[in-house]
């Protein structure tokens, strides 16, 4: 039974780093312009894009690990958004979308490098059938068990990594 929690285990470790390595080159070399243009006015900019993929998984992650955000602990200091500290983007609206300020690729690939970092611990905590199957939200119904938790955040952030190739590719066509 182990053994099925620690090829889990893997496969999830996999695809975040996935998007771990995939967001910083979706970000390299960007001006703070490009970071926060909208192809259209309610579209998402990409640093805002990638500030909430960001924030889903730092906030859905230590939930499921029981930890303080990585946000929390001293990025959203850094960041200085004109946003509640327990904002992470779901349900904003466009005006809120379009106070989002950060021009700096380097402040939001090292806030998504510490997530990572927390990612990657509470997934090694994961070590039995049980730990998957834990209870770590009763807000919903059925109430969400970390490995729901965590399959929902992945394809959250894989598609927020595509939006944001996306809005990318669409710089060049401007």
């Amino acid at each position: 039974m182990a053994e099925t929690a620690d090829v889990t285990t893997e496969i999830l470790t996999d695809a975040f780093t996935r998007v771990h390595e995939g967001l910083p080159e979706q970000l390299d070399g960007l001006t703070g312009e490009q970071l926060l243009w909208r192809p259209a006015p309610d579209a998402n900019p990409i640093g805002w894009l990638a500030w909430h993929l960001a924030r889903v998984q730092d906030d859905h992650l230590a939930g499921v690990g029981d930890l303080e955000q990585v946000w929390t602990g001293g990025w959203s200091k850094r960041f200085a958004l004109p946003y509640d500290e327990s904002t992470i983007g779901y349900g904003q609206s466009s005006d809120e979308v379009g106070a989002f300020s950060v021009t700096d690729v380097a402040l939001l690939t090292g806030y998504y490098a510490d997530v990572h970092e927390m990612t990657l611990k509470v997934l090694q905590t994961l070590k039995t059938r049980a730990d998957y199957e834990r209870i770590v939200d009763e807000r919903w119904d059925p109430p969400v068990t970390a490995a729901v938790r965590i399959t929902s955040v992945i394809g959250d952030i894989t598609q927020h990594l595509g939006q944001l190739a996306y809005v990318r590719g669409l710089l060049g066509q401007r």
